[in-house]
């Protein structure tokens, strides 16, 4: 039997490296009306390791008022490759951290400073991450159509797909 941790700590290897140069997710937010909206949103910082990821944003924003009354989110990254994180945000208020991401585009992008009480931190803490390696397409194809091909479900020894549940000890 295959440690569960062992797994997890190679799953979370797997996704570090894929986002590692992927700076823009798009933030799932579910609206009091229960709609699902998506915008792009700079990642400022992903401590995996410390099971956080870290954005800049506005109080005066659809995303604020949908986090504020439903925190899941989900973040997807793509790019060679396809990352998707469900968790749960909270706001963080500290000047400090957000000086420590500061910088002249989020300063034109918000129109403001890092003091102003307007701007606030998102922190989301991550419950499940899945990934997708795109890798060579005849590669891609190739394992789905064996798949396909197989009684097995693509989730069966899927070694284009895994999955991370940060609840499981994954620490």
């Amino acid at each position: 039997m295959t440690d569960k941790h062992s797994e997890n700590e190679e799953t979370l290897k797997q996704i570090k490296e894929l986002i590692k140069d992927e700076k823009v997710a798009m933030l799932t937010t579910v609206s009091p009306e229960g709609r699902l909206s998506s915008r792009p949103m700079h990642t400022q910082e992903v401590l995996l390791d410390e099971e956080e990821f870290w954005f800049i944003t506005e109080k005066d924003t659809d995303k604020y008022r949908d986090i504020g009354n439903n925190p899941s989110v989900n973040l997807a990254y793509a790019g060679s490759s396809y990352v998707s994180i469900s968790g749960t945000a909270e706001f963080v208020q500290d000047v400090e951290k957000k000086k420590e991401y500061w910088n002249k585009i989020v300063e034109k992008v918000l129109n403001a400073s890092a003091e102003d009480p307007n701007v606030i931190l998102v922190k989301v803490t991550p419950d499940v991450a899945e990934y997708w390696e795109a890798g060579v397409n005849v590669k891609t194809v190739k394992e789905f159509v064996k798949k396909m091909a197989s009684s097995n479900s693509m989730d069966d020894k899927n070694k284009l797909k895994d999955t991370v549940h940060f609840d499981d000890n994954s620490k």
